[in-house]
Parts: structure tokens; sequence; C-alpha cells
């Protein structure tokens, strides 16, 4: 049976397991199976902004227990089921319904209406987590140590600074304790104001600098970090809140986090210089180092 409402997601609130039932699976092009669950506690990949990987861990039926391969944002109109990449429309369009789907082997005895748990690797998730909360820090980070760089009003970031990195950020990638985003220096962004020379590679050094000191600062005040959400579902506005010194930032965000910057202990930024066809890239590497 085709759902016709969004998977309701626990992993927002942190949630490693979830007790389910199983509403629709459904062979996939590479010989696998998708399971859609009612509910999940697994984070999924969504190929509009694949920024956060999937959760790893296993879904259990009685029992067997198989591997979850891989979780992907899935979406249905009632009457066929599209993966990721192959969905035709937007988050939010009426009349369609946002699922995750859990990946696993096409000869996992999994059927519609089993009773299931879904288990999400505890050591994974924090690894994650903790790289993107470093992720949303130096970005704010970022922001702050480039503000004077603008020579016309740019819109803001949630700490009131010229959003440097919503503005120029060409993908971002969350790996396990750490980030890695680049920036496109292009005309776009001079036009905006921005003095992309700035950020010359002997520079460089300096900016880590500072943007490692800002986080490290907001770590030792214990800024701590909450998920808001609107709803239970998939597609509802979900924000990533830190409670920092310079003021309170509301970032929207369908991640999973830390509870506080002092759980990425020593945090580490570095920026490297490079070309992509021709336009400048500045891109940025963050590592968290929490106390174990």
């Amino acid at each position: 049976m085709l759902p016709s409402r969004d998977t309701l997601v626990t992993y927002p609130d942190g949630a490693l397991d979830a007790d389910t039932v199983v509403l629709h699976v459904a062979p996939t092009a590479d010989g696998r199976i998708a399971v859609v669950t009612e509910a999940t506690s697994f984070h999924p990949v969504d190929a509009a902004w694949p920024d956060q990987p999937a959760d790893t861990g296993t879904l259990t039926a009685g029992d067997l227990e198989v591997p979850i391969d891989d979780a992907v944002v899935a979406a249905t109109d009632g009457t066929e089921l599209f993966l990721g990449a192959d969905i035709p429309v937007r988050k939010g369009t009426e009349g369609w319904s946002f699922l995750v789907a859990h990946l696993v082997a096409g000869d996992a005895a999994i059927t519609e209406g089993d009773a299931v748990a879904v288990r999400a690797d505890a050591s994974a998730r924090r690894a994650l987590s903790t790289g993107h909360t470093a992720c949303h820090a130096a970005a704010l980070a970022l922001n702050a140590a480039l503000a004077g760089n603008w020579s016309k009003t740019a819109r803001e970031d949630a700490l009131g600074a010229p959003d440097f990195d919503g503005i120029a950020i060409a993908s971002s990638r969350i790996v396990p304790g750490g980030s890695v985003d680049v920036y496109r220096l292009n005309k776009s962004l001079r036009r905006a104001g921005f003095d992309t020379a700035s950020v010359a590679a002997d520079e460089l050094d300096e900016l880590a600098a500072s943007v490692t000191a800002t986080i490290a600062d907001w770590a030792a005040a214990g800024a701590a970090v909450r998920i808001d959400r609107e709803g239970d579902g998939l597609t509802d506005r979900r924000y990533w809140v830190a409670e920092l010194p310079a003021g309170t930032a509301r970032i929207a965000c369908g991640g999973t986090h830390v509870a506080s910057l002092a759980e990425l202990g020593d945090v580490r930024v570095e920026f490297e210089a490079g070309d992509d066809g021709g336009t400048p890239v500045l891109t940025m590497r963050t590592h968290a180092a929490p106390a174990r």
C-alpha cells in the first residue's frame, strides 16, 4: 500500500530506535528492496541537498535482522514510488507524500504489514551529528570573519552578519566529525559587493585562525543546541537553534545534531584556494575532536 501521508520521523529528536510497521515494499532498479515504514528513526539522504549521508543500522522483523544498505527520501502520488533523484516534484507538492525508503538486500523477507524495528547505529549517528553541528558553527563564524569585506548590503545570516556562506555556497558535505564546504568566488559574488581578493591564498591561515577562535569561544561557553520542528512529518520544517554568546541562531536544517557546541571538543578549520573550470573556489574543511 502506498502511503497517503509523509513518513513520521523521530531522528530530529535524537531517537535511534523506532518500532513501526511496513507500509510498502518495492523492488529497486539495482535489485534491492525499498522498505517504507509508517515511522522511522533513520536519517535518509536527500537528493535535493545531499549534505548529510544516511544513517547506518538495521531493520528487524521478528527473528530476521537485515542491514540497511542506505536510506533515501522517496515520494509518491499514490500510483508509483519514486526514489531520490527520480522524484519529479519539489518536497511539499500538493497531492504527494514524501517518505523515507530503507534500502535492503533484494532477498530480505520483508513484507507489507510486518511489525519492524528500525535501529540506527549510535556511533555513526554521533559522528555525523558532530560534523553537522560543527558545519553550522563554522559557517556562522566564517560570515562574521568576512563581514568587513562587503561594499554593498547583503542578505544577513542568523546572527545578522552578511551571509557569505549562504550566498557563495556551491556544495556542502557532512563527514564523520566534520564537513567540507565549497564556495564559488565568481562574478555574481563580486557584483553583490564581496571583495573576493580578500580571501587570497596567502591570507587563508589568518582567516582559519579567526574562524577557529570564534568556534572555540562558543564551545567554551557551552552554547546549547536544539532542533525546533513544526511537525512530525518528513517535510515539516525543522530548524537548528543555537544559543550562542553572539545571540540565538536559527537555521533551517533537516539533519541531526549534538546538543551543545561543547560536545565538539577541539575544532579546527582550514581553507584551501582552488579553481573550478576557471572560477576561483574556496574550500573550508572543519574538523571536530570530541573528548572520548
